[in-house]
């Protein structure tokens, strides 16, 4: 399951790389927000994926326990990834009421020579 999951990352994190260096605003957001999921998928995965009880002791229960950690991690890194793309989508949206145009290299006022 494992070996699984490190193709997923892999397939995550190369599109939002791909995706990041792209001239579109929304699609630099889009890509950030693949990496925000490849990054969760990989906490994930490195707090190994088992099957366990939940981390409560239980008096002569040795079997597996769940670790807690990379859950927590990722409940908060969702609501605050949730609250921070929101939040780039909005100025998004501003910007392109404004200016009219959601290309980096015209908003940054480079002309391209090429046109």
């Amino acid at each position: 399951m494992e070996l699984l999951m490190i193709g997923v990352i892999g397939l995550l994190f190369g599109s939002g790389v791909y995706l990041m260096m792209q001239r579109r605003l929304l699609k630099v957001i889009f890509g950030s927000a693949l990496l925000s999921h490849g990054t969760l998928l990989l906490t994930m995965t490195m707090g190994r994926l088992k099957n366990g009880l939940p981390p409560i002791l239980v008096e002569g229960y040795t079997g597996p326990y769940v670790d807690p950690v990379p859950q927590a991690l990722n409940l908060t890194a969702i609501v605050i990834g949730f609250a921070t793309t929101a939040f780039i989508l909005v100025l998004t949206y501003r910007i392109f009421a404004e200016w009219q145009t959601d290309d980096l290299e015209e908003l940054r006022g480079v002309e391209d020579d090429a046109e």
